[in-house]
Protein backbone atom coordinates (compact mmCIF):
# COMPACT_ATOMS: atom_id res chain seq x y z
CA UNK A 1 0.00 0.00 0.00
CA UNK A 2 1.13 3.31 -0.81
CA UNK A 3 1.82 5.35 2.52
CA UNK A 4 1.33 9.19 2.44
CA UNK A 5 2.13 11.52 5.13
CA UNK A 6 -0.58 14.69 5.47
CA UNK A 7 0.90 17.67 6.86
CA UNK A 8 -2.49 19.59 8.45
CA UNK A 9 -1.00 22.62 9.56
CA UNK A 10 -5.04 24.28 10.65
CA UNK A 11 -7.76 22.41 12.65
CA UNK A 12 -10.17 24.66 10.28
CA UNK A 13 -8.96 22.69 7.36
CA UNK A 14 -9.18 18.90 7.39
CA UNK A 15 -8.37 16.72 4.74
CA UNK A 16 -11.92 16.04 3.49
CA UNK A 17 -13.23 14.53 0.22
CA UNK A 18 -9.50 14.73 -1.14
CA UNK A 19 -8.34 11.59 1.70
CA UNK A 20 -11.48 9.86 0.43
CA UNK A 21 -10.09 10.08 -3.45
CA UNK A 22 -6.44 9.16 -2.10
CA UNK A 23 -7.91 6.16 -0.17
CA UNK A 24 -10.31 4.73 -2.78
CA UNK A 25 -7.27 5.36 -5.11
CA UNK A 26 -4.98 2.80 -2.71
CA UNK A 27 -3.33 4.77 -0.46
CA UNK A 28 -2.77 5.02 3.54
CA UNK A 29 -2.88 7.88 5.05
CA UNK A 30 -0.74 9.37 7.87
CA UNK A 31 -2.01 12.43 9.54
CA UNK A 32 -0.40 14.73 11.51
CA UNK A 33 -1.86 18.02 13.09
CA UNK A 34 0.52 20.74 13.30
CA UNK A 35 2.20 21.35 15.69
CA UNK A 36 0.28 18.89 18.21
CA UNK A 37 1.32 15.53 16.62
CA UNK A 38 4.96 16.29 15.11
CA UNK A 39 6.70 15.59 11.81
CA UNK A 40 8.15 12.37 11.14
CA UNK A 41 10.86 11.68 9.11
CA UNK A 42 10.55 10.94 5.06
CA UNK A 43 11.21 7.49 5.43
CA UNK A 44 8.61 5.15 4.78
CA UNK A 45 6.67 7.43 2.91
CA UNK A 46 5.65 7.04 -0.76
CA UNK A 47 4.35 10.81 -0.91
CA UNK A 48 4.04 14.08 0.88
CA UNK A 49 0.69 16.31 0.82
CA UNK A 50 0.74 19.78 3.05
CA UNK A 51 -2.77 21.38 3.38
CA UNK A 52 -3.96 24.93 4.24
CA UNK A 53 -4.24 27.06 7.13
CA UNK A 54 -4.92 30.30 8.14
CA UNK A 55 -1.19 31.38 9.10
CA UNK A 56 0.88 32.90 6.65
CA UNK A 57 3.90 30.71 5.22
CA UNK A 58 6.69 32.49 7.36
CA UNK A 59 4.58 33.78 10.14
CA UNK A 60 7.29 31.70 12.74
CA UNK A 61 6.81 34.47 15.00
CA UNK A 62 3.43 33.23 16.21
CA UNK A 63 4.03 29.74 14.87
CA UNK A 64 7.48 28.47 14.87
CA UNK A 65 6.82 25.12 13.98
CA UNK A 66 6.25 25.99 10.28
CA UNK A 67 10.25 26.17 10.27
CA UNK A 68 10.00 22.46 10.36
CA UNK A 69 7.37 22.29 7.72
CA UNK A 70 9.07 24.36 5.04
CA UNK A 71 12.21 21.87 6.37
CA UNK A 72 10.50 18.81 5.18
CA UNK A 73 9.21 19.84 2.70
CA UNK A 74 12.18 20.84 0.90
CA UNK A 75 14.05 17.58 1.73
CA UNK A 76 10.87 16.23 -0.22
CA UNK A 77 11.59 18.44 -2.90
CA UNK A 78 14.83 17.47 -3.64
CA UNK A 79 14.64 14.08 -2.96
CA UNK A 80 12.01 14.58 -5.80
CA UNK A 81 9.38 12.88 -3.52
CA UNK A 82 6.13 12.80 -4.81
CA UNK A 83 4.87 15.62 -2.95
CA UNK A 84 1.44 18.32 -3.49
CA UNK A 85 1.11 21.31 -1.22
CA UNK A 86 -2.50 22.95 -1.23
CA UNK A 87 -3.00 26.42 -0.79
CA UNK A 88 -0.57 27.28 2.56
CA UNK A 89 0.97 24.01 1.68
CA UNK A 90 2.09 25.33 -2.03
CA UNK A 91 3.02 28.86 -0.16
CA UNK A 92 5.07 26.87 2.45
CA UNK A 93 6.84 24.51 -0.89
CA UNK A 94 7.79 27.50 -2.47
CA UNK A 95 9.07 29.47 0.12
CA UNK A 96 10.98 26.07 1.37
CA UNK A 97 12.43 25.88 -2.37
CA UNK A 98 13.62 29.49 -3.37
CA UNK A 99 9.89 31.19 -4.07
CA UNK A 100 8.27 34.08 -2.73
CA UNK A 101 4.98 34.74 -0.77
CA UNK A 102 3.46 38.25 0.35
CA UNK A 103 0.80 39.84 1.06
CA UNK A 104 -1.59 39.63 -2.70
CA UNK A 105 -1.62 42.92 -3.87
CA UNK A 106 -4.91 42.54 -5.54
CA UNK A 107 -6.58 41.49 -2.39
CA UNK A 108 -7.81 38.11 -0.97
CA UNK A 109 -9.33 35.65 -3.65
CA UNK A 110 -12.37 34.19 -2.41
CA UNK A 111 -14.69 31.72 -3.38
CA UNK A 112 -15.46 29.54 -6.38
CA UNK A 113 -13.79 30.36 -9.83
CA UNK A 114 -11.53 29.19 -12.65
CA UNK A 115 -8.18 28.55 -13.50
CA UNK A 116 -6.81 27.81 -16.66
CA UNK A 117 -3.71 25.22 -17.71
CA UNK A 118 -0.88 26.53 -18.92
CA UNK A 119 1.68 25.32 -21.99
CA UNK A 120 3.37 22.92 -19.41
CA UNK A 121 0.59 21.40 -18.19
CA UNK A 122 -0.40 19.66 -21.63
CA UNK A 123 2.25 17.10 -21.03
CA UNK A 124 2.40 16.71 -17.15
CA UNK A 125 1.16 13.61 -15.74
CA UNK A 126 -1.10 14.79 -13.18
CA UNK A 127 -2.29 17.88 -15.01
CA UNK A 128 -2.69 17.03 -19.03
CA UNK A 129 -6.21 15.13 -18.50
CA UNK A 130 -7.45 18.26 -16.59
CA UNK A 131 -9.84 20.48 -19.03
CA UNK A 132 -8.37 23.65 -19.78
CA UNK A 133 -10.56 25.29 -17.44
CA UNK A 134 -10.61 23.75 -13.52
CA UNK A 135 -13.07 24.46 -11.27
CA UNK A 136 -11.45 25.06 -7.85
CA UNK A 137 -12.08 27.11 -4.70
CA UNK A 138 -9.95 30.03 -3.94
CA UNK A 139 -9.84 31.52 -0.12
CA UNK A 140 -6.10 32.96 0.40
CA UNK A 141 -4.94 36.80 1.24
CA UNK A 142 -1.13 35.65 0.27
CA UNK A 143 0.43 34.62 -2.78
CA UNK A 144 3.30 33.34 -4.96
CA UNK A 145 4.82 36.39 -6.15
CA UNK A 146 7.75 34.09 -7.60
CA UNK A 147 8.17 30.61 -7.96
CA UNK A 148 10.95 28.40 -7.17
CA UNK A 149 14.10 28.77 -9.91
CA UNK A 150 13.73 26.02 -12.42
CA UNK A 151 9.58 25.94 -11.24
CA UNK A 152 6.94 24.95 -14.22
CA UNK A 153 4.32 26.96 -14.09
CA UNK A 154 0.85 25.12 -14.93
CA UNK A 155 -1.93 26.58 -14.00
CA UNK A 156 -3.04 30.30 -13.71
CA UNK A 157 -6.00 32.50 -13.21
CA UNK A 158 -6.82 36.31 -14.16
CA UNK A 159 -5.61 37.92 -10.65
CA UNK A 160 -3.10 35.77 -9.70
CA UNK A 161 -0.69 34.00 -12.03
CA UNK A 162 0.93 31.21 -9.86
CA UNK A 163 -2.02 28.90 -9.10
CA UNK A 164 -0.15 25.59 -9.87
CA UNK A 165 3.60 24.73 -10.46
CA UNK A 166 5.84 22.06 -10.46
CA UNK A 167 8.96 21.88 -9.47
CA UNK A 168 11.68 18.64 -10.86
CA UNK A 169 9.50 15.66 -12.01
CA UNK A 170 6.81 15.12 -9.27
CA UNK A 171 6.80 17.64 -6.21
CA UNK A 172 3.42 20.15 -6.65
CA UNK A 173 2.07 23.32 -5.51
CA UNK A 174 -1.40 24.45 -6.38
CA UNK A 175 -2.40 27.38 -4.74
CA UNK A 176 -6.32 27.06 -4.83
CA UNK A 177 -8.66 24.29 -2.79
CA UNK A 178 -9.80 21.06 -3.82
CA UNK A 179 -10.02 19.39 -0.04
CA UNK A 180 -12.61 21.41 0.86
CA UNK A 181 -16.25 21.14 1.60
CA UNK A 182 -19.37 23.70 1.85
CA UNK A 183 -19.47 23.75 5.17
CA UNK A 184 -15.84 24.40 5.65
CA UNK A 185 -15.74 27.04 3.24
CA UNK A 186 -19.09 28.74 5.24
CA UNK A 187 -17.13 28.11 8.42
CA UNK A 188 -14.15 30.38 6.64
CA UNK A 189 -16.74 32.88 5.66
CA UNK A 190 -18.36 32.86 9.14
CA UNK A 191 -14.77 33.21 10.51
CA UNK A 192 -13.08 35.80 8.01
CA UNK A 193 -15.85 38.03 6.93
CA UNK A 194 -13.16 40.82 5.79
CA UNK A 195 -12.41 38.28 3.36
CA UNK A 196 -15.35 36.82 1.95
CA UNK A 197 -16.88 40.27 1.06
CA UNK A 198 -14.46 39.54 -2.17
CA UNK A 199 -16.29 36.77 -3.32
CA UNK A 200 -18.18 37.34 -6.21
CA UNK A 201 -22.17 38.30 -4.90
CA UNK A 202 -24.31 34.98 -4.23
CA UNK A 203 -20.99 32.72 -4.80
CA UNK A 204 -20.79 31.53 -0.87
CA UNK A 205 -24.31 30.66 -0.93
CA UNK A 206 -25.18 27.25 0.36
CA UNK A 207 -26.63 25.84 -2.87
CA UNK A 208 -23.62 27.67 -5.18
CA UNK A 209 -21.05 25.94 -2.73
CA UNK A 210 -22.32 22.28 -3.35
CA UNK A 211 -23.29 23.15 -7.33
CA UNK A 212 -19.49 24.03 -7.22
CA UNK A 213 -17.93 21.01 -4.92
CA UNK A 214 -19.86 18.60 -7.12
CA UNK A 215 -17.64 20.34 -10.23
CA UNK A 216 -14.49 20.39 -8.64
CA UNK A 217 -14.93 16.20 -7.56
CA UNK A 218 -15.39 15.37 -11.02
CA UNK A 219 -12.27 16.85 -12.22
CA UNK A 220 -10.10 16.71 -8.94
CA UNK A 221 -11.10 13.22 -8.14
CA UNK A 222 -8.91 10.94 -10.59
CA UNK A 223 -5.87 14.36 -10.19
CA UNK A 224 -6.04 12.47 -6.74
CA UNK A 225 -6.18 9.23 -8.11
CA UNK A 226 -3.07 9.85 -11.08
CA UNK A 227 -1.30 11.45 -7.20
CA UNK A 228 -1.42 8.05 -5.81
CA UNK A 229 -0.50 6.02 -9.29
CA UNK A 230 2.56 8.62 -9.66
CA UNK A 231 3.69 7.33 -6.06
CA UNK A 232 3.11 4.34 -6.69
CA UNK A 233 5.43 4.02 -9.63
CA UNK A 234 2.69 3.27 -11.55
CA UNK A 235 2.69 6.43 -13.28
CA UNK A 236 5.92 8.25 -14.84
CA UNK A 237 6.73 11.28 -13.43
CA UNK A 238 6.89 14.56 -15.63
CA UNK A 239 10.09 14.46 -17.94
CA UNK A 240 13.14 16.31 -16.54
CA UNK A 241 13.76 19.70 -18.00
CA UNK A 242 17.05 21.50 -18.64
CA UNK A 243 16.58 23.40 -15.62
CA UNK A 244 17.98 21.69 -11.93
CA UNK A 245 16.30 21.93 -8.83
CA UNK A 246 17.39 24.00 -6.12
CA UNK A 247 19.13 21.94 -3.25
CA UNK A 248 18.02 22.38 0.19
Amino acid sequence: MTRILIIQPDASDPLGPLGDWLTEAGAELDVRLQPEQGLPDLDGYQAVVSLGGGMAAEDDAKHPWLADVRRLLAKAAAKNLPTLGICLGAQLLAVATGGRVEVGPDGPEVGPHLVNKKDAAWTDPLFADLPLLQDVLQFHTDAITRLPPGAELLASSPRYAHQAYRLGRCVYGVQFHIETTPEVIESWAAECPEEAEFARPGSLEHENLVTVHADIEETWRPFAHRFVKLAAGELQPAVAGQRTLPLA
